[in-house]
């Protein structure tokens, strides 16, 4: 087993083009070529969590915030960050860390943590958009309706026409067409000089951008007409339900505060939790907006969604308060409270989809405040 073996299996729970634009996912420090049977999950890697993979013989952690989030000019042991990197890199472990990919991945934080709150309807506050690499593009043309097979094949065998696990995809529609030849033109159907009215059929294939100018030659060669009329059109990307910045959970019934706030303590294993409600609010949820972790980027996304409760880590003094005045109730259950449990699911992934693999969780890696 090796760290390119088991950042695979990371990489295809929580992709990387599912992060946000601002953060750094992937591999922190050290090759995917070296050995990988022992692994270590934690939240933050801290100077503790670090020396405690190396008295166990550790030889990956993979933590979910960013070792390296904003760009090191050096690496020594000026900084905490840097210290811990290249400790890291002395000691042969490699640092993995997925954060917002595996926030916005099915089944990843965000689902984990809506969970809590009961059976209903979720889906991402903000959908992920996304677009096939083989769907880029759509090459359109016209031609006689006996072409259509034929150019058909011929744009399929070089990337065009694939949907998912299907080839030869198209769509055609016939109807007619009209030109008129000047002088010395050569029309395949009618004469030069004569305003033609012909039958046609329109075909359409999605295409990759890699293809596309393959695709056009492809075109222009087998296609029956002097100036084979070619239009593409480039596809938007397309938004995925249950993939994205935070959750949108919608209950399947209406829930007291005490019962949603009993269910969230007991499923992050919490005393207690923070809470904010309009004064003389009695009210039973159903709509409920979840981020883990910092959740004040999601707020008037969530407000702008009629959420009735906002679950989340933290939230500035201020926004709890713009929430409370708009009539948002806000749970608080603390930054990494919202995150640590999902590592126990995380670790079962692993260990099923890699046989051997020995992954466990770190015992010095904890929420850095506690309630006195």
């Amino acid at each position: 087993m090796n760290v390119g073996r088991v950042a695979e299996i990371i990489e295809s729970i929580a992709p990387p083009a599912y992060a946000e634009s601002w953060d750094n996912v992937g591999l922190h420090v050290g090759s995917r070529c070296w050995a990988a049977q022992r692994v270590m999950l934690a939240i933050d890697l801290t100077a503790g969590v670090l020396q405690e993979a190396i008295d166990d013989g550790v030889q990956m952690i993979i933590a979910y915030h960013p070792l390296i989030f904003e760009p090191l000019k050096a690496l020594s042991d000026a900084s905490d960050k840097q210290r811990i990197a290249l400790e890291a890199a002395g000691a042969g472990i490699a640092v993995h860390c997925p954060h917002t990919a595996l926030d916005a991945a099915p089944g990843g934080v965000n689902d984990w943590l809506a969970e809590s709150l009961g059976p209903g309807d979720v889906r991402a506050l903000q959908c992920h958009l996304t677009l096939p690499e083989s769907e880029q593009f759509k090459i359109v043309t016209f031609c006689p309706p006996d072409a259509v097979d034929r150019l058909r094949n011929a744009l399929a065998s070089v990337g065009a026409g694939r949907v998912g696990d299907y080839e030869l995809c198209s769509f055609e529609l016939e109807g007619f067409g009209t030109f008129l030849g000047k002088a010395g033109a050569k029309p395949a159907v009618g004469q030069t000089g004569v305003f033609e009215r012909v039958e046609e059929a329109r075909l359409e294939m999605v295409c990759p951008g890699a293809a596309l100018g393959l695709a056009v030659l492809t075109l222009r060669e087998f296609h029956p007409y002097e100036e084979p009329p070619v239009e593409i059109y480039k596809l938007q990307r397309r938004p995925q339900r249950h993939i994205g910045v935070g959750r949108r959970v919608v209950l399947d019934q209406r829930t007291s505060l005490k019962q949603l706030v009993e269910r969230v303590k007991a499923r992050l294993g919490l005393a207690q939790v923070r809470v904010a409600v309009r004064p003389n609010t009695a009210r039973r949820y159903r709509t409920i907006g979840v981020c883990a972790g910092a959740g004040g980027s999601l707020l008037e996304t969530v407000l702008e969604q009629g959420c009735e409760m906002y679950l989340t880590g933290e939230l500035r003094h201020h926004d709890v308060l713009a929430a409370q005045a708009r009539g948002c109730t806000v749970v608080l259950a603390g930054h990494s409270n919202t995150e640590r449990g999902y590592l126990k699911r995380l670790r079962e992934q692993l260990v099923s989809r890699l046989p051997g693999l020995s992954v466990t969780l770190s015992k010095r890696d904890a929420d850095p405040l506690r309630v006195m």
